[in-house]
């Protein structure tokens, strides 16, 4: 899905596939990025339930790297996964000179699509919110776009009707809903129907977003339990509820403990926990103290095969 291939219609399909980590960005211990462990991850994910990849999201510390860091990450990891999973880059800003400037510089980096998140702090009207995904949109035309609500972390909120208006843009195809309520994907069904491929932004609510109309999730917990949420999808898709919700009901406790505290920095203690070297997150972001990392330990151990 780069400039040489054809847009696809996400008309009842999933086009970034069923399971898309939002990945950490790993750092040294001196806090430089670590593209060599951003690599084998990637690897690692793409080999372990990950259909597709975020980079420098949410998860990913955006708002403490530089471009120049978001590029590097997204050059690493596309040479990484070498087209066996697609790679996202996260080119949201409350700057719409910038977000069009990161959009068009994914494209031309080979990104398969850009996660852009709803302008944070400065709150603009739908209008304005509508008026920034129009230049989005247009900057980088053959580049795939989901567009991703998170009103916890932006203090704003994009109307479905908003969404909707904006689907007269060829290459807006998918959303990520992570209000928290599976109301959010409701509302943009009836307005949207299959023209938009909504993604749960929540790992607690892809099967009840699934059960709604979601057609995937973009994952935090897919760094330790890839292949087990993929295993909860298909058991859905194929009819299997029983199966699904005993898959949802024994992943729950991690993918609460992952949100304990702000994420990543949960998650990087996971990670670190089992072997993965991607340091501390960036100041104003903590390590996991002790109280989350017990929690996590004992959760993890109970999830490992007997």
């Amino acid at each position: 899905m780069n400039a040489s291939v054809p847009i696809p219609s996400p008309a009842g399909s999933a086009p970034f596939g069923r399971v898309i980590t939002a990945m950490v960005t790993p750092f040294d211990a001196e806090g430089s990025v670590d593209l060599a462990t951003a690599e084998r991850l990637a690897d690692h994910l793409v080999r372990h339930g990950s259909d597709g990849l975020v980079v420098c999201g949410t998860t990913g510390e955006s708002p403490t790297l530089s471009w120049e860091e978001q590029l590097a990450m997204l050059q690493a990891v596309r040479s990484a996964v070498a087209g066996r999973a697609l790679v996202l880059a996260g080119t949201g800003s409350n700057c719409t000179l910038e977000a069009v400037a990161a959009t068009r510089a994914a494209a031309a980096h080979g990104a398969d699509g850009a996660l852009v998140v709803v302008p944070y702090y400065n709150k603009p009207p739908q209008e304005g919110l509508e008026a920034h995904f129009r230049a989005v949109a247009a900057a980088a035309p053959e580049l795939p776009l989901m567009l991703y609500n998170i009103p916890g972390r932006t203090g704003c909120n994009l109307a479905p009707e908003t969404t909707a208006r904006l689907l007269d843009q060829p290459n807006v195809l998918s959303y990520k809903a992570a209000s928290g309520t599976t109301e959010e994907v409701s509302q943009l069904r009836a307005l949207c129907g299959d023209r938009l491929a909504i993604y749960s932004g929540d790992d607690a609510l892809t099967l009840p977003m699934l059960a709604v109309g979601a057609v995937g999730v973009v994952s935090v917990a897919s760094h330790l339990v890839g292949d087990q949420i993929q295993a909860l999808i298909r058991a859905y898709l194929a009819g299997d509820g029983r199966e699904a919700l005993r898959r949802h009901e024994q992943l729950l406790p991690l993918f609460r403990a992952l949100f304990c505290t702000t994420n990543p920095i949960p998650l990087k203690a996971a990670l670190e926990m089992g072997g993965w070297p991607v340091g501390a997150p960036r100041l104003p972001l903590l390590p996991a103290d002790t109280t989350v990392r017990e929690r996590l330990s004992s959760i993890l151990a109970a999830l490992r095969p007997t």
